[in-house]
């Protein structure tokens, strides 16, 4: 996961805060609901290197269906490494099971 330098490559920072991001939502809703990213943004501070990383995530604010979080990728001495924003839809589980069925069924 790593570039020049011995540096983790940037695509996967932000992998690992989005997937964070994602999982709050879905401790936060249960397993009926699934978040759809609308929005990301990440601010990088410090490169992250190979070793124990660790992802947090929170929400920010609550809409009806849109919610604000926010999370960090952190080193082992808790040094934030990256910063991310993001907009999420919270949508039906069954609604989007049901769509990329029939998706699947088309092609």
């Amino acid at each position: 996961m790593c570039h020049s330098g011995g540096v983790v490559q940037g695509g996967f920072v932000t992998g690992w805060i989005d997937a964070a991001m994602a999982h709050a939502a879905m401790a936060m809703t249960g397993p009926d609901v699934v978040p759809i990213s609308l929005e990301l943004k990440v601010s990088f501070f410090a490169p992250a290197r190979p070793g124990l990383l660790t992802a947090t995530a929170w929400v920010e604010r609550k809409g009806r269906s849109t919610y604000f979080f926010e999370g960090q990728l952190l080193d082992a001495r808790g040094k934030v490494l990256a910063k991310a924003s993001s907009t999420l839809m919270l949508a039906d589980r069954s609604r989007i099971e049901q769509a990329s069925s029939a998706a699947l069924a088309i092609g």
